[in-house]
């Protein structure tokens, strides 16, 4: 949210009057036309700036104003502020200033960057960023003064083949490539010139540069890296650091035509061979030298691609050599994980391009690895280091077990409040969701420390894990799933209590130790009396049950978590994900499956933690998956016929779970026929009828003295159809329920109900009991109107002539009013 007076501007600039805007216009040409700017020259491109941003829409500038922003833009005596404003202003309007930008004459890295902003800003296709691609590649070409283009080719060019990979040609990758290893393996080793802030002792030998240092303050021994530390760094120096920013980009975009095949690999192992025979001075100076380093002359016989590759490798592993170094600086700390993270990746990406690196890299990763996995200050440096086990363990024959079991048992329950691990370990699953699933049996049973990451982090993670959910169900875990889902709040809350029970002091906790009644749920977190709901509700693995009997008592102890603002937003995302839940396992359920899901709906309704609209929310997508789930399977309603007896009978799930309880009288009538299931009886029916009946009795009994209805007219409409429709198929009970319609005049007519009920619903419900009464008046109509086949909805009855359906249409066509209406809502 903006403050008021930010708000205020950007409202008075969108509202801005024609009029006064080419006013404005003139008056900025104006001061532009003046060679000394002023405080009034910036703010007028500031409120420039501001009117052309403010609207979805590009403004269109007056051609002189447009093109005086071009040449203040372009012109490198312009103070960078205005240069800053003028590009901001062109990237954000009209008409559009690719063509007419003076590429060509730009020497100027400071301008070269705005004025690059503004063409990437406003490029349609490739053909616009030719010029400038031109102009990058042959500045690459030249060595350039100190402080010119150089050292922007990189971050422009790096944008370019973003927006338009395929604006360089063949030769032009290779020249990239081949200068790219010129920068990653041939920077300068010393330190760059000392800026001399002047003196009387100031002279030549203090100048001096030095050499380079690692991050613990020894001298730098082989070739530079962007985690060489010095005061100063050269042109060449610069150039390595953003060829290496860049690198993982360009192999990926340039570099996947998969050149690497047997025939590579053998040229490459016999060049090694060569090159370890040759009597090269240049590459022995006494010391023991990396294999690295060994190795360098070699791969000047390969194509620019492949030797950019090997450059790249012998880059990555020298920086992984660095990070075992001891850091002086936490800043340096920081980069040596940055950098770590990025060789670890681009490695990964030159392995899965040339197979034969994978022999090469297997050893170093594998003792980068033992060197990290017990440090959690390393844990998001070891999400690239797994993703290299994931794709070339196999390859190498070697156990990946014990990375994905740190990976998925550990970080998830200890670090999931560390909100960039959050996101970076769901980018990793998300990413490889087909191998995992398939080569990794530890990622679905892990799917309860994946949801603390989503029970701590959502709604920021919702839409990831909207996407997972369906690669972590199985049938074998579908059951306590939809049980983790249905208390994943309650799991945010113990999470919650677990961080501020960590950091109490520990006289606090013996205190609490010694009671067995707790006041608050941080006390109860520490009571061993509570411990065992809570070890289960924090579970790090699936199968250890697929509930706890005592899910009432875990909520009563989180009754003051209950508005925390993190449980509360945890809350609002179960019902998205329960949608996703029961929209997968219907894919891959079977009946018992599905028979033990519908238990679980009517049990789990009433058992959940009690957040504001928690339970609505989630009885209403029960309502909505459970007609799914029993058109699935219909014969679930003999199957589970006590259950479904004692939750239909029981008037109190009238009040409590309306929607849920209005579906399942419905389903009780559609399904509950000898057509879905022929183990159903006519004492099925009656059984099912006189509980049914004995509800709608009970709440169609209103005497004058007492409350008026609780319930919508649609639970009465309802249970009537319902019994109708039971009626029909035992015709016996027929007497019975047209008696009982005949009452409901009665019913509408009572002072409590007509206070209560619009006439609109009055008339709903006399209206449907008339037509009941008028269908039962005919059973063989009524059976086949109120209990059709289970195949009344195959395009059959649209071709067969012989199907009695037109005949019977005209027959009810001519007993039914025209606007009756026999659904269920």
């Amino acid at each position: 949210m903006y403050a008021s007076g930010t708000e205020s501007l950007i409202k008075q600039a969108r509202e801005i009057q024609e009029e006064e805007l080419q006013k404005f216009y003139g008056r900025v040409c104006k001061l532009l036309h003046v060679k000394d700017y002023g405080n009034e020259t910036v703010d007028s491109l500031q409120r420039l700036h501001l009117i052309v941003s403010a609207t979805k829409y590009g403004r269109t500038l007056p051609s002189e104003l447009h093109k005086k922003l071009q040449a203040l833009l372009c012109s490198p005596s312009s103070p960078e502020q205005l240069q800053v404003l003028c590009c901001s202003t062109l990237r954000e309007s009209l008409p559009l200033s690719v063509q007419s930008l003076p590429i060509d004459d730009l020497q100027d890295s400071r301008t070269l960057s705005y004025v690059a902003a503004v063409i990437l800003a406003q490029a349609g296709d490739s053909n616009d960023l030719t010029a400038l691609s031109h102009l990058l590649l042959k500045s690459l070409e030249f060595r350039q003064p100190e402080g010119q283009i150089s050292r922007h080719v990189l971050p422009v060019l790096s944008k370019i083949i973003s927006f338009s990979p395929e604006s360089l040609s063949e030769d032009h990758v290779n020249l990239v490539s081949r200068k790219l290893v010129d920068w990653l393996r041939y920077a300068s080793i010393q330190q760059g010139a000392f800026m001399s802030s002047g003196g009387f002792f100031t002279g030549p030998r203090a100048r001096q540069p030095g050499p380079m240092t690692e991050v613990d303050g020894a001298v730098a021994g082989d070739f530079f890296t962007v985690l060489c530390v010095g005061q100063s760094y050269t042109e060449d120096q610069w150039m390595n650091m953003y060829a290496f920013s860049m690198i993982r980009k360009w192999l990926l975009t340039y570099d996947t035509e998969g050149t690497g095949n047997v025939d590579t690999a053998q040229l490459k192992r016999m060049q090694v061979m060569q090159s370890l025979s040759q009597d090269d001075r240049s590459e022995v100076d006494g010391s023991v030298m990396s294999m690295v380093s060994a190795t360098s002359s070699s791969s000047r016989l390969l194509p620019p691609k492949e030797r950019l590759r090997e450059k790249a490798f012998e880059y990555c592993h020298r920086l992984i050599e660095q990070s075992d170094r001891k850091a002086l600086k936490k800043a340096d700390s920081d980069l040596q994980k940055a950098c770590l993270v990025e060789a670890v990746t681009v490695m990964d990406i030159i392995c899965k391009e040339d197979s034969s690196f994978v022999y090469r890299a297997f050893p170093c990763i594998k003792a980068l690895y033992g060197r990290l996995n017990g440090d959690l200050a390393f844990a998001r440096t070891l999400l690239p280091i797994a993703q290299f086990y994931l794709n070339h363990s196999e390859t190498a024959a070697v156990d990946s077990e014990m990375v994905f079991r740190q990976l998925f048992l550990r970080f998830p329950g200890e670090l999931f409040n560390d909100p960039m691990l959050a996101f970076e370990f769901v980018q990793f699953c998300r990413a490889n969701l087909a191998v995992l699933q398939e080569s990794v049996p530890l990622y679905r049973q892990s799917f309860p420390n994946l949801f603390k990451f989503l029970a701590w982090n959502s709604p920021a993670l919702i839409s990831e894990f909207v996407e997972l959910l369906s690669s972590l169900l199985a049938p074998e875990t579908a059951i306590e799933m939809l049980h983790s889902l249905l208390d994943l709040p309650c799991l945010a809350a113990a999470l919650d209590l677990q961080l501020r029970s960590a950091s109490l002091q520990a006289p606090e906790r013996t205190v609490w130790d010694q009671g067995s009644k707790a006041s608050s749920s941080l006390e109860a977190f520490r009571q061993p009396y509570y411990r065992g709901v809570f070890l289960y509700i924090l579970r790090p693995e699936a199968g250890t049950g697929d509930t706890i009997d005592r899910l009432n008592l875990l909520h009563e102890v989180l009754v003051d978590m209950a508005e925390n603002p993190r449980t509360v937003q945890c809350a609002q995302t179960v019902p998205v994900l329960l949608h996703v839940f029961f929209n997968t396992v219907v894919q891959f359920a079977d009946q018992k499956l599905i028979n033990q899901l519908v238990l679980i709906l009517l049990e789990r309704s009433s058992l959940l933690f009690n957040i504001h609209n928690y339970k609505t929310e989630v009885q209403r997508v029960f309502s909505t998956h459970l007609l799914v789930l029993c058109k699935l399977h219909p014969s679930l309603i003999v199957d589970q016929s006590r259950e479904l007896l004692d939750f239909a009978g029981t008037t109190a799930n009238i009040c409590s779970k309306e929607d849920l309880y209005t579906h399942m009288v419905w389903v009780i009538g559609e399904y509950l026929s000898v057509s879905h299931d022929a183990r159903c009886t006519v004492e099925h029916i009656t059984s099912f009828f006189e509980t049914l009946e004995a509800v709608l009795f009970e709440i169609t009994q209103v005497r004058q003295s007492a409350s008026p209805p609780r319930f919508s007219p649609r639970v009465i409409t309802v249970l009537m159809t319902t019994l109708a429709k039971l009626a029909s198929r035992s015709q016996d009970l027929i007497p019975r329920m047209s008696l009982f319609l005949s009452k409901m005049r009665s019913f509408v007519r009572s002072g409590p109900v007509t206070s209560c009920y619009s006439e609109e619903d009055l008339e709903e419900i006399l209206t449907r009991a008339h037509e009941l009464i008028n269908l039962l008046k005919m059973p063989s109509v009524a059976q086949f109107v109120l209990a059709p086949s289970a195949r009344g909805d195959s395009p059959r009855w649209h071709r067969d002539t012989n199907a009695s359906l037109p005949l019977s249409m005209r027959t009810l066509s001519s007993l039914l009013h025209k606007h009756s209406s026999f659904q269920h809502c």
